[in-house]
């Protein structure tokens, strides 16, 4: 038994869908501009800026169906997005091996307090205050690959109190799920409990207190959270 001089921080789990079991999580790592729609809508030139990757806490990552309006903030913005759960990992791994380290997959959103967001950016400062803000990744089960395959094409729509806001195919991303794992073992040690969340197509935008949220993605069901 280790002797801490604090007591444990609990592990953050995360439901597999069908079982009883659950994901530990190790990681959070999140791609920015990967669909091309949403990096023009955000200022950006999809073919002239590469995307890139940033963090959220594994204690961000939330099940509850709930997510609580953040303080501080005026401007909250809902971004849809496929969650991909690794099972194994390392260093330079291959897009040919990539997909053998995926456990499975499931629904994702990364909430982002736009105002902060934005006035990190100006200042030239890191995201973390506008992205990886308490409770700020509600989440769904994960869907292991041996129940729902690799997806890589397939609907994924967002709606806030039942109006269409986000819809995108997951055929539209940049840079596929293989990609993503190998430029980030290249940055990274990956490992198992790694998550990452595989970015949003356009239709970003803000959500109040009482809002509901509802994210679909083919094969993959469906996600409802109120916003509180």
């Amino acid at each position: 038994m280790i002797n801490t001089v604090i007591d444990t921080p609990p592990i953050v789990t995360l439901p597999v869908a069908g079982t009883d079991a659950v994901f530990p999580v190790r990681r959070v790592y999140c791609i920015g501009r990967n669909y091309a729609a949403h990096a023009i809508e955000m200022g950006h030139d999809p073919d002239r800026d590469p995307p890139f990757f940033f963090q959220k806490n594994p204690n961000n990552l939330d099940p509850s169906g709930t997510f609580p309006y953040p303080p501080h903030s005026n401007d909250v913005h809902h971004e849809a997005e496929m969650m991909i759960a690794l099972k194994s990992g390392g260093t330079d791994i291959s897009t040919d091996d990539a997909l053998d380290h995926v456990y499975g997959y499931g629904l994702a959103l990364d909430m982002t307090r736009r105002d902060a967001q934005a006035q990190m950016k100006k200042m030239g400062r890191p995201w973390e205050i506008g992205k990886a803000f308490e409770r700020s990744a509600p989440c769904g089960p994960i869907h292991p690959v041996s129940a729902v395959g690799h997806p890589t094409s397939g609907r994924l729509a967002l709606t806030v109190n039942g109006a269409l806001k986000q819809e995108g195919d997951l055929n539209q991303m940049i840079w596929k799920v293989p990609e993503m794992i190998a430029y980030l073992s290249a940055q990274f040690e990956l490992a198992g409990g790694d998550i990452i969340l595989s970015g949003t197509p356009a239709g970003v935008g803000p959500v109040d207190r009482g809002d509901e949220m509802s994210l679909t993605i083919e094969t993959l069901g469906q996600l409802t959270v109120k916003v509180v």
